[in-house]
C-alpha cells in the first residue's frame, strides 16, 4: 500500500514498531480530522512490519455506553493467555469478558489485568494495539487503554490510538501526538495522479483542490464524482470538508436502488459488522443482503468476515439520512436477530432504539443490563442504560424511580453535574414524599461531591437526617470525617459536630461505624479525659469487625489507633488494610493503606520498610494519576533528619492545601528541628499545632511531647503548660504504656520535680514494653543528656552509646548524631557504625529488594508495581552491582 504525504508522521509510526520489536514499546495518538488519512497511515505502517501480533479495536458513536465494548474487540484473540496470570487479574478479566461472577473490579485492576495479557502474549511475538476512533471508545475501556499506554516502555508492546480532536478526549490528551494536517498541492495532485484521475478539466482540478484543503479523503471524493462534462460536483457554499463530505455520502447514498438502502441503514445501525447478524436481522425486513453488493460498487462500503464502511462519515451520513421510523424498523430487526444469551446488552440497546413509545418489557430490559454493567464496575454505561430506561417506563412513579437511580450512578461515575441534571428531571414529574425526600438527599450529595463547603456538608446532614434516617449515621460519619481533616476555619467542625451529636442519641451505639463516630465527636468536641472512653470502644469493636468495613474507616482507625497511643492496634490495622486491598485487588484505597503503614514502620523504628511503603504507594498513585498526600513522606523525612527532603516536601505541598497536610507538616517540621537541636524553630512548629488544636482544629496529638521537649530545651517550659495537660489527662484516662512513658519522659524533661531520674527511668523502661523503638531510642537519649548534665559521664555514656546504636541502625541520623556529639561531650568517641549497604540503592530498588528478599518472584514484583517483568531484571542487576553480590540467597541475607 503506497501512501501520498505525512512521510514525518509515517516514519514516527514505524520508529515506534522498531523500538517496540526491540523491547522498548511506547504509544502515540495519530490526531487530525475525518478523512485526513488516519486509518489509512496506520494501516500502511502495520502492514509492513513482519512478526507482530496487530489487535485491532475501533470506536463508533453507537457503542460509546457499551462497557468494555472496545477491549472486547481487541483482547479477544488473547483470552487464553489470561490463565498464566495471578489469579487476581484473571478474576478480573474472566469478569471484564463475562466470564465470572466477581462483581464492580476496580478500574486499575481492569488496566493492570489488560496488560498483564499483553505482556504475556507479547512473549511470543511483539504486540501492537491499534484503536481507532478513540473519540468514540466506551469509558471503561479507554481509561483501561490509556493505563496500558503510559506502562508498556520496557516491553515488547506498541499502543497506536488514531483520534478526532485528541485533545478533547480523556485520558489520551498528553500522550505522545503527531498531527495530520492537509495534504500541499503537490502531494495532493500526486494523490489524485495515483488513483488514475489525473485527466481533469485544469480549472475543475484548481476548485476541487481549494474545496479540499489538501483532505485526502475529500480529494479522492470529489474528484471521483464530477459532474457529467467533468465540472464539480454541487457542494453548498459555507461547508466545511467534513460537512462537504457527509453530504456527498448522503447524496451517493440517495441514489442507491429503493430495495438496497434499507440495507445499507441496517448496516450503518450495527456497529460490529457482523454479516451474519445482518443476514438474519435483513430477513425479518424482507430483505436480500445479496443486495449490499449495489453499495459495495458504489464505494460505500466493502464485504468481507466483517462488513466495513468506506469510512465512519458514510456510516454517519447514511443513518442521518434515514427517516426515524425507518431507523426504528432496522434496530427492531436487530433486536429481535441477537441473540439474548449471547449479547443481552447489545440486544437492549437496539430494542431501545426501536420504540418511540414507553414500554415496560424494554426498560426492564435495560434495567437489567444497568445492573449487569454497574455490577462490573461500569457506573458510565449502567448510568447511561438506566437513563434510557426511565425514558421509556410508562409508570410515573417508576419513571422518577429509575431516573433517580441514573443520577445516583452518574455521581458514581464522577459526573456530578449530569447527575444533577437528571434529578432534575426527575424532579418535573409527579411524586411521593419519599421519592421527593430521595432527590433531596441526591441533591445534597451532589453538592456535598462538587464543593465540600460548610454550608454543603451542613446541609447533606439536615437532609439525610430528615430524608434518609436509616442512612444518617453512615452519611454523618463520611461527612464528620472529611470535615475534620478538611476544615481550615475555626469553630466550624465543632459547629457540625453538635448539629451531628443532636440527631445521634448515645444509646443504641453498637456497630463498629456508629461508635466509630461517636468516638470522633467526642474526640474533637470533648476534653481528652471523657474522649477516651468513646475511643477505646470504637476502637476495640472495629478490631474485632471484619475485613468488609470501607477502606477510609479503616485510614480512620488507623490514625484512632495512633492517637490512643495503641502500637499493636496501630500495627494490626495498617498491616490489615493493606492486605485486603492487595487480596481484593482494591487498588484506588492501597496507596492511602500504604502510607499508614509507613506510619506504622517509623514508629516501630524500621525506616527502609516505611520508604518502601512509600515508594510503592507513590507508584499507584502514578499509575491512577492521583496527587499523593505528603504528610507521611514528611514524617520520614522528619525522623531521618534530612533537611532538604523535608523543605523539597514542604515546597510540593504549596499553599492553600488540605488542613490534614498542614497538621503533618507542623508535626514533622517539630521533630525535624527537635533531631537538628533547633529548639526554637521546633518549639515555633508545636505551638502553631498546637493552636490549632485549640481553635478546634484537627491537629496531631503526637505533637504535645515533641512540644514538651522543645519549650524545655529552650528554656521557655510555661509554654508546655497545655501540653502537659493533655499528656497528663491521656495517660490517667488510658494508662497503656506508650501513653505513660510519653508523661513520665515529659515531667522529666521539664524538670520541676524531685526525681527526675525515676522519671527517666519509667519512661525508657515503659518505652521499652512496646513497639515504638524510635521512641525508645529517644527515650535512652534525652536520659543520657540529662545523666550527662548532672555530671554522671558513666552512666550517661551507657545510655547514650544504646541511643546512638539505635539511631543509627534505624537511620534516624539528626537524633543519632544528636547522641553522637554528647557522647563526645563526655569524652568517648561514638563507634562508628556500619554503612547499610542498602543505602546505595534507589528507593525503588529498595522496594524491589524487600518484595525479593521476602520471596516474591520477578514476575509478582513487576505486578505489584506496574513495571515489566524486564524492568525488574534490569534494577535487580543493578543492585547485585551495587551491592557486589550475585545471588538472591546473598540478598536475603544483607537485607536481614
Amino acid at each position: 500500500m503506497r501512501i501520498v504525504g505525512h512521510q514525518a508522521e509515517r516514519l514516527e509510526i514505524d520508529r515506534l514498531l522498531k523500538s517496540a520489536a526491540d523491547g522498548c514499546g511506547g504509544t502515540v495518538v495519530v490526531a487530525g480530522e475525518a478523512g485526513i488519512g488516519k486509518s489509512t497511515l496506520v494501516d500502511t505502517a502495520v502492514a509492513t512490519v513482519d512478526g507482530f501480533t496487530v489487535l485491532r479495536a475501533a470506536g463508533t458513536e453507537f457503542e460509546q455506553d457499551l462497557l468494555y465494548a472496545a477491549l472486547h474487540q481487541l483482547c479477544a484473540p488473547l483470552l487464553e493467555y489470561r490463565l498464566r496470570l495471578p489469579a487476581v487479574q484473571q478474576r478480573v478479566l474472566e469478569v471484564v469478558f463475562g466470564l465470572g461472577s466477581q462483581t464492580s473490579p476496580d478500574p486499575l485492576m481492569v488496566g493492570s489485568g489488560v496488560l498483564a495479557l499483553l505482556r504475556e502474549a507479547a512473549k511470543e511475538r511483539p504486540v501492537c494495539c491499534v484503536v481507532d476512533d478513540a473519540q468514540w471508545t466506551d469509558d471503561a475501556s479507554r481509561r483501561a487503554l490509556t493505563f496500558v499506554a503510559r506502562r508498556v516502555a520496557a516491553d515488547r508492546v506498541a499502543v497506536v490510538f488514531a483520534a478526532r480532536d485528541a485533545g478533547s478526549v480523556p485520558g489520551i490528551a498528553d500522550l505522545p501526538r503527531v498531527v495530520l494536517t492537509g495534504l500541499a498541492d503537490e502531494d495532493a495532485r500526486l494523490l489524485i495522479g495515483t488513483a488514475g484521475r489525473s485527466g481533469l478539466d485544469a480549472e475543475v482540478f484548481d476548485r476541487i483542490l481549494a474545496e479540499a484543503h489538501g483532505n485526502p479523503l475529500a480529494l479522492l471524493e470529489f474528484t471521483g464524482h464530477v459532474g457529467p462534462f467533468g465540472e464539480p460536483g454541487r457542494r453548498r457554499s459555507g461547508f466545511t470538508v467534513v460537512e462537504a463530505l457527509r453530504e456527498q455520502y448522503a447524496h451517493r447514498f440517495q441514489l442507491l436502488p429503493a430495495a438496497t438502502r434499507p440495507l445499507v441503514i441496517l448496516a450503518a445501525a450495527e456497529p460490529i459488522g457482523d454479516i451474519g447478524l445482518l443476514g438474519r436481522a435483513a430477513g425479518r425486513l424482507g430483505l436480500d443482503i445479496s443486495d449490499l453488493a449495489l453499495a459495495e460498487g458504489a464505494g460505500l462500503l466493502t464485504m468481507g468476515p466483517r462488513l466495513r464502511f468506506r469510512h465512519p462519515l458514510v456510516r454517519s451520513a447514511v443513518y442521518a439520512s434515514a427517516s426515524a421510523q425507518t431507523r426504528r424498523d432496522v434496530h427492531g430487526a436487530l433486536a429481535e436477530a441477537t441473540d439474548p444469551h449471547v449479547d443481552s446488552d447489545r440486544r437492549a440497546w437496539h430494542r431501545a432504539h426501536a420504540i418511540v413509545d414507553a414500554d415496560e418489557n424494554v426498560a426492564a430490559e435495560l434495567v437489567r443490563s444497568a445492573d449487569r454493567a454497574r455490577l462490573r464496575g461500569g457506573f458510565a454505561a449502567a448510568a447511561a442504560f438506566m437513563e434510557r430506561a426511565g425514558e421509556l417506563t410508562p409508570e410515573p412513579v417508576h419513571q422518577v424511580e429509575r431516573l433517580l437511580a441514573a443520577a445516583r450512578l452518574r455521581l458514581q461515575a464522577g459526573a456530578p453535574n449530569e447527575a444533577r441534571a437528571l434529578v432534575a428531571r426527575a424532579e418535573r414529574h409527579p411524586m411521593g414524599e419519599e421519592r421527593r425526600a430521595q432527590a433531596r438527599l441526591l441533591r445534597a450529595r451532589i453538592d456535598y461531591q462538587l464543593v465540600h463547603s460548610p454550608q454543603a456538608t451542613a446541609t447533606l446532614v439536615d437532609v439525610v437526617t430528615q430524608s434518609a434516617p436509616e442512612q444518617a449515621r453512615e452519611t454523618y460519619l463520611e461527612a464528620f470525617a472529611s470535615f475534620m481533616y478538611n476544615e481550615n476555619e475555626p469553630g466550624r467542625l465543632h459547629d457540625l459536630g453538635a448539629r451531628i451529636r443532636e440527631q445521634l442519641p448515645r444509646r443504641d451505639l453498637v456497630r463498629p461505624a456508629d461508635l466509630l463516630l461517636n468516638a470522633l465527636l467526642d474526640q474533637v468536641m470533648l476534653p481528652v479525659e471523657q474522649a477516651v472512653v468513646a475511643m477505646r470502644a470504637a476502637a476495640q469493636a472495629c478490631r474485632s469487625a471484619d475485613d468488609k468495613a470501607e477502606p477510609w474507616r479503616m485510614n480512620l482507625l488507623c490514625q484512632l489507633a495512633i492517637d490512643l497511643h495503641d502500637d499493636e492496634l496501630m500495627e494490626e490495622i495498617a498491616d490489615r488494610q493493606v492486605d485486603v486491598a492487595r487480596r481484593e485487588g482494591i487498588l484506588a484505597t492501597l496507596p492511602q493503606a500504604l502510607r499508614y503503614q509507613a506510619i506504622a514502620r517509623v514508629s516501630v523504628g524500621r525506616f527502609h520498610e516505611a520508604a518502601a511503603c512509600l515508594e510503592e504507594s507513590r507508584a499507584v498513585d502514578q499509575v491512577a494519576g492521583t496527587v499523593p498526600v505528603v504528610g507521611p513522606q514528611l514524617v520520614l523525612a522528619a525522623f531521618r533528619g534530612d533537611v532538604e527532603r523535608h523543605r523539597e516536601l514542604v515546597k510540593l505541598m504549596g499553599r492553600g492545601n488540605r488542613p490534614v497536610e498542614i497538621a503533618g507538616e507542623h508535626y514533622a517540621t517539630t521533630v525535624l528541628h527537635n533531631g537538628l537541636g533547633n529548639y526554637e524553630d521546633a518549639l515555633a512548629a508545636a505551638l502553631a499545632a498546637q493552636r490549632r488544636h485549640q481553635a478546634g482544629l484537627y491537629s496531631i496529638w503526637a505533637v504535645y511531647p515533641e512540644l514538651v521537649e522543645a519549650a524545655a530545651r529552650c528554656g521557655r517550659t510555661a509554654e508546655a503548660d497545655v501540653a502537659m495537660a493533655h499528656l497528663e489527662a491521656l495517660a490517667r484516662a488510658n494508662p497503656v504504656p506508650w501513653a505513660v512513658a510519653e508523661w513520665s519522659q515529659a515531667r522529666a524533661l521539664l524538670g520541676h520535680e524531685d526525681d527526675c531520674e525515676a522519671l527517666y527511668r519509667q519512661a525508657v523502661e515503659l518505652f521499652a514494653q512496646t513497639r515504638i523503638g524510635i521512641l525508645h531510642a529517644r527515650a535512652r537519649l534525652t536520659y543520657g543528656e540529662w545523666l550527662r548534665r548532672e555530671s554522671r559521664r558513666a552512666d550517661a555514656r551507657v545510655e547514650l552509646r544504646a541511643a546512638h546504636g539505635m539511631l543509627s541502625r534505624m537511620g534516624a541520623d539528626a537524633f543519632a548524631e544528636r547522641a553522637a556529639r554528647e557522647l563526645r561531650a563526655t569524652g568517648e568517641q561514638p563507634d562508628p557504625q556500619d554503612e547499610d549497604a542498602l543505602n546505595l540503592l534507589t528507593a525503588q530498588e529498595r522496594l524491589i529488594v524487600e518484595r525479593v528478599a521476602a520471596g516474591a518472584t520477578n514476575k509478582e514484583v513487576a505486578q505489584l508495581l506496574f513495571l515489566s517483568p524486564r524492568t525488574v531484571d534490569a534494577h535487580l542487576r543493578s543492585v547485585y552491582r551495587k551491592l557486589g553480590i550475585t545471588s538472591r540467597r546473598q540478598l536475603r541475607k544483607i537485607v536481614r
